[in-house]
């Protein structure tokens, strides 16, 4: 079995034909999807997709993009949001310096407040960071300081620097159908010295759908793209790859049941 760790089946590109595209992932071998919030005004949306399937779970939280949109004050609408059954991560958070949608403090102030819930409810705080690592890892250093939390790295495109840093932090890494791209080179050799027991796949859908795919709308039956390269470059059999990387997602996210 396969998981989806990073998708968003609640966007608008899924609506007519959901249905399918969750029956597609099982066919593919994906067994369970976590579709995450990227803003709390959109949050009941996704939270319905979750409680529609049995096998999507979901998180919650506010992409940097959204900060300036949905500043928080404190952590409390986070907590009292995450108590759903089905709400198994905090996030995505973090830092976006590419297109600065949001100005930079204000992305700042709310990573730090998503931590802040992440280590009071003991969920994996899912971490979206562009073009923004050396204050990333300032943040996620300095909070770790203030108390343990767990987390990951989600669609890692970045430096070996934030690898070694999000490792010696206890975090996971998750590789998303940007690593299967023919300019990832770069991005392949960082990811092949990441140990296999701190990996997990993604897709990121609709976005960044995986060789053969590029250019088309990405869903979780995708997954299985990555996670065959993911295999060639770690030197193990598709089989042990999905093993591991699910169980690294279990080890991970402790809220989600496993399938039966």
């Amino acid at each position: 079995m396969l998981v989806d760790s990073h998708c968003h089946l609640d966007f608008p590109e899924f609506a007519p034909e959901l249905d399918a595209v969750v029956d597609r992932a099982r066919a593919a071998g994906v067994g369970l999807c976590v579709s995450i919030g990227t803003t709390l005004d959109g949050f009941p949306r996704v939270q319905a997709v979750a409680e529609r399937f049995d096998s999507v779970w979901c998180s919650v939280g506010i992409h940097p993009h959204e900060a300036e949109k949905e500043p928080l004050e404190d952590a409390q609408a986070l907590i009292a949001l995450a108590q759903g059954p089905k709400v198994v991560g905090i996030g995505e958070t973090g830092l976006d310096y590419f297109y600065e949608h949001s100005p930079r403090a204000a992305q700042q102030k709310n990573f730090r407040l998503h931590i802040a819930a992440a280590r009071e409810l003991g969920l994996p705080l899912i971490v979206h960071t562009r073009d923004a690592e050396d204050d990333t890892i300032e943040i996620l250093r300095d909070e770790m300081e203030q108390g343990a939390f767990t987390g990951l790295i989600h669609c890692f495109t970045g430096t070996k620097k934030l690898a070694d840093a999000a490792l010696e932090l206890g975090f996971c890494i998750s590789v998303s159908g940007i690593a299967t791209f023919k300019k990832s080179e770069e991005l392949r050799a960082v990811i092949r010295e990441v140990p296999l027991e701190r990996l997990l796949v993604e897709t990121d859908a609709p976005f960044l759908a995986p060789v053969p795919h590029r250019g088309k709308r990405n869903e979780p039956a995708f997954v299985a793209h990555t996670a065959d390269v993911l295999a060639g470059l770690k030197g193990v059999a598709r089989e042990d790859l999905a093993a591991q990387t699910t169980q690294n997602f279990f080890s991970l996210f402790r809220k989600v049941k496993r399938p039966e």
